[in-house]
């Protein structure tokens, strides 16, 4: 259940509420590309009880380990026997106590995930269940979409492959009633989410999928979820210290939340309860004791919890784009892509976050080995340990891949993958992609968080990223449709590349708009309909301005009913321009009149953004960025930010002097709105800031120097 995504490269208005927007994919594109580093610099060694006591206590008294975590806890098993099992910190920073890997329970998240499957399949060795059969043969009465002649079966549910649109928990599944109870039954009715894709035809990662297999264990077991788990897993294995459920021993057994300033986070509970895909508490112990059994063909020796052959058909990858970028098994994910290794296909692993947790599972079966690594704090620790640890003790699978021969194809053939890609999760995640029309077997891939590299061809649809040696890889389906797999913004699934863009009446393809329109067109923001208007001039309100801009960030309407008061209680848009009040988009003399229908300015707009833009950027970054023409004192800092960015369309010229005229006071129409959401979601805003920083740091050692 990986809840907050680890933005070290965030954007602060497309990420500002992601961290409400549960159970996200990995996002930790620092710490991945630092992988090649962090594993360079170490020996290979045997793994023993000794070396791997003394690699541990390296690694987490590292500066870079330690400002990861304040506690943690890890436990190493090979053949049978724990090599280490350690914690490290503290489980209660202001308390100073101790981190104990046999007692202090973490909230394990997405790791969860890998035990419900397991539930799964025990139901399946029994016969009960049907991998290839429809889920509603297990769970009737469901009312939901799906307009293609395939059915989701129960092996699409444990591959992230059902075409569902994506449905993670909301803001409010996150709260601090205790006795609040939803059952998994009642929630599944309520947000059941259509089939928009394919079934099997590609992998996003998918947390409803998991919720629905909980509910599938329930309903073909005759026992609630949280009983069976209690009974068929936990107890067998002796996992004393495991529960789905908050109960009180657990309340007192928990570590405490930090955020990454080492904040305290209260304790809160979740929606529903129990929570399949995420909701496990348990101990490095105890999950210890899951591995030697896992490892042991099923079985600690005493008992079975699952046969030998489900064993190896939960260690056996179901989707690949390539053999070095699998996806997932029954119940696992592929690991970390190594630099030039990619991700080794004989590696299984889960990954999990929630709000102030994070956890990291592998096991390499060939080896007869598991780590699992669980910590107090949101963040991308696990990014660190798991390349040392492999480069370490296993380093044959950080080795150069073997790549054999292949024909690179010229720009013209690579032309089909031109285009621009949306996340299927994440849609605030875009990826440009075009063609080098001089060199056979090269791209160019940009998006908004990291900025412009070159692809390189290694392979047939695959290729290395010359930023980090990492791999992207293309799937192309029979019905033409393309999706990527790349190893920085969201690895737990892949990017749809775009429709053809069918334009609009009023839109010509020569329009100097047409690139942004069309463009937004082509990933589904706007309807693809050729026979409408856009009415590319038209007059923006503010209303209009404010749902647009939450809309293509990924942000819903707030279910907070505004004030009465507020002059937008009862507009249409009243959910967004509310969100819009609680993110800090609205403040001052707009709080409660905000005038939603009134035609917003150019300089209105900026200053909406600017309210959360500054919240990373500081105020004087831009403050040398010369305006000309005529903005509002109010306006300035947020016109000279918007400038500076480059968040503008073609109505905005810069002069050779560097001088601007943002036309703030005149109305904003909706082809310009159109280039500024299209430059919001790709332009790399945090390379331009961090290149303005380091000229304005340049300029004053100048100064200083000529003093």
């Amino acid at each position: 259940m990986n809840f907050l995504p680890t933005f070290s490269r965030s954007k602060p208005l497309l990420a500002v509420f992601l961290a409400l927007f549960l159970f996200l994919g990995i996002f930790a594109p620092a710490a991945q590309a630092d992988t090649a580093s962090s594993s360079s610099a170490v020996h290979t060694k045997n793994l023993t009880p000794e070396t791997a006591e003394t690699f541990l206590d390296e690694f987490f008294s590292s500066p870079a380990a330690l400002s990861q975590y304040v506690g943690t806890s890890v436990v190493i098993v090979k053949d049978g026997k724990v090599v280490a099992e350690k914690g490290y910190g503290y489980a209660d920073l202001e308390k100073k106590s101790p981190v104990d890997p046999k007692t202090t329970a973490f909230r394990i998240a997405s790791v969860s995930k890998t035990f419900t499957a397991l539930a799964v399949m025990q139901l399946v060795e029994q016969g009960k269940i049907d991998l290839q059969a429809d889920f509603q043969k297990y769970v009737t009465g469901l009312d939901f979409d799906n307009p293609y002649d395939k059915p989701v079966t129960i092996e699409h549910l444990l591959t992230h492959t059902t075409g569902f649109e994506i449905r993670d928990p909301q803001a409010e599944d996150i709260h601090a009633d205790f006795d609040k109870y939803i059952s998994i039954e009642d929630y599944v009715r309520e947000h059941m989410p259509p089939v928009v894709r394919e079934p099997g035809s590609s992998y996003m990662y998918d947390n409803f999928a998991s919720l629905l297999l909980g509910l599938v264990v329930q309903k073909v077991s005759g026992e609630p979820f949280e009983a069976y788990m209690q009974q068929h897993v936990f107890e067998p294995l002796g996992m004393q210290n495991s529960d789905f459920m908050l109960t009180d021993k657990f309340k007192n057994q928990l570590s405490t939340a930090y955020d990454a300033a080492h904040n305290p986070i209260d304790l809160y509970a979740l929606s529903p309860n129990p929570l399949p895909q995420g909701g496990m508490m348990s101990t490095a112990e105890d999950i210890g004791k899951f591995m030697i059994a896992f490892l042991n063909g099923g079985t600690n020796g005493n008992t079975r919890v699952l046969s030998d052959a489900t064993v190896k058909s939960m260690e056996t990858y179901r989707s690949e784009v390539h053999p070095l970028l699998p996806d997932t098994t029954y119940g696992f994910e592929a690991p970390f892509q190594i630099p030039g290794a990619g991700s080794s296909s004989k590696i299984i692993t889960k990954a999990g976050d929630l709000i102030g947790f994070s956890s990291y599972l592998f096991l390499i079966p060939e080896q007869n080995t598991g780590v699992f690594l669980t910590y107090n704090q949101t963040g991308a620790l696990r990014n660190l340990f798991y390349p040392a640890f492999i480069s370490t003790f296993f380093p044959e699978y950080a080795k150069p891949a073997e790549l054999g021969k292949f024909e690179p194809q010229t720009p013209e053939e690579l032309e089909r993958f031109a285009g621009l890609y949306s996340d299927l999760r994440l849609k605030t995640i875009v990826s440009k992609l075009s063609g080098d029309n001089k060199q056979t077997g090269k791209m160019e891939i940009s998006d908004a968080f990291i900025g412009s590299r070159t692809l390189i061809q290694v392979d047939d649809n695959l290729f290395m990223d010359e930023l980090s040696g990492q791999f992207t890889g293309f799937k192309e389906n029979a019905n033409g449709s393309i999706y990527m797999k790349e190893p920085y913004l969201n690895p737990l699934g892949y990017e749809q590349k775009g429709v053809k863009a069918a334009g609009y009446k009023d839109v010509h393809p020569g329009s100097a708009y047409a690139k942004y329109i069309y463009g937004l067109q082509s990933l589904g923001h706007y309807p693809n309909d050729a026979t409408t208007d856009f009415k590319p001039r038209n007059a923006m309100t503010r209303a209009e301005f404010i749902t647009q801009i939450l809309e293509i960030s990924g942000i819903p309407g707030s279910k907070t009913p505004p004030e009465p008061e507020s002059d937008w209680a009862s507009h249409s848009a009243a959910g967004y321009i509310q969100a819009g009040y609680e993110i800090g988009m609205i403040e001052g003399a707009d709080e409660k009149q905000f005038n939603p229908d009134r035609v917003i300015t150019r300089q209105e707009a900026a200053v909406m953004l600017w309210r959360i833009y500054k919240q990373q950027y500081p105020e004087q970054l831009f403050s040398h960025v010369k305006l000309s023409g005529e903005t509002d004192t109010w306006a300035v800092p947020a016109v000279q930010m918007m400038v500076g960015l480059g968040l503008y369309g073609p109505e905005v010229k810069v002069q050779e002097d560097g001088t601007a005229n943002y036309q703030s006071r005149k109305p904003l129409i909706r082809q310009e709105v159109a280039a500024l959401m299209y430059q919001l979601l790709t332009q790399p805003t945090d390379q331009i800031a961090a290149a303005l920083s380091a000229t304005q740091e340049n300029a004053q050692a100048d100064s200083k120097g000529n003093d």
